[in-house]
Order: C-alpha cells, then structure tokens, then sequence
C-alpha cells in the first residue's frame, strides 16, 4: 500500500515539476493549465505499465507450399529437409504436430513425413503383410508329425585304463 502511495507522490511531483519548467519558459493561458497538468501525468502514468509489444508474426524458412518435397519436407522454424519431421521439432523446438501445425497455421492433414518416405514405409508393410485380418475358414490344417523310432546306442565298454582306474 505504501508503495502505491509513494509512487503516485513522486508521479505528482514531477508533473508539478515539469509543469513548472514548461509554464515558466511559454506562456500558458490559465484556461489551458489543467488539461496541460493531466497530459502530463497521463504521459507520466503511462510510463509505469510497458507498452504492449506488437505480435511478430514469424516468417517461414521457406514459403508453405515450397515446404513439401517427394523426397523431403522441409522444416519452417530452420529450413533443414528432413525425412521425417516430428522427432526434429520435439528435440530441436520442444513442439508436437499440432504445436506446429497451429504455429504455421497448416492444415490438419499436412504431412509429417516425406512421401516417398511414407509410401515406402507403406509398401514395406504391405508386403511383409502388416494390416491383413487373419483369414478364417481357409487355414490348412497342420500336419502332424511323423514319430521316428528312436535307436538306442549300445554303451561304450570301458577301456582298461578306465578299469584300473
């Protein structure tokens, strides 16, 4: 509270003080005297709060539409060209996707990951058989298997070193 109190008591004074020095150098009509003070100490006043900076919008490394290679996608915050964009942004910039996606106002379907990329991932996938349901009705039965007759070995006799031993 008292900080409140002193910081309008030093507000008063240097308006009083200001107002003095501009009065005793130009000639002021007695009418303008008061809307001169409150000028001042709204200027004054005004000091006290920082002034709201402007929002910077940031520019991208490079244009959106350039930003998507078949080979590549090429990152907004550094330029680099990248096959494969979420582990960059998480460890480079601390983001997610949609951190992104919302920074460099993208639409929610804009790609991740190259697309030559993907749809290599994509064939891979399809044919070592990921994404299949099991088929039912159609598994061929397993065949058993055969027992063999096991043979025994008759045992070794012992040598006579081993006897005597």
């Amino acid at each position: 509270m008292t900080e409140k109190v002193d910081t309008a008591e030093i507000l008063i004074t240097l308006t009083a003080d200001i107002v003095a020095a501009h009065v005793s150098n130009n000639s002021v009509a007695v009418g303008d005297l008061p809307v001169l003070i409150q000028n001042i100490h709204g200027a004054l006043n005004g000091l006290r709060e920082p002034a709201a900076l402007p929002e910077i919008k940031p520019e991208p490394a490079v244009s959106i539409r350039a930003s998507v290679k078949p080979d590549y996608i090429v990152c907004l915050e550094d330029g680099k060209k990248l096959k494969m964009l979420k582990r960059h942004l998480m460890t480079h910039y601390q983001m997610t996707p949609a951190d992104y996606r919302t920074k460099w106002n993208l639409p929610s379907d804009y790609p991740m990951v190259a697309p030559n990329y993907a749809e290599q991932r994509r064939s891979l996938a399809k044919k070592i058989g990921l994404g299949r349901k099991p088929r039912t009705g159609e598994t061929a039965p397993v065949p058993k298997a055969k027992k063999t007759p096991t043979t025994r070995r008759p045992r070794k006799k012992p040598t006579e070193a081993e006897q005597s031993a």
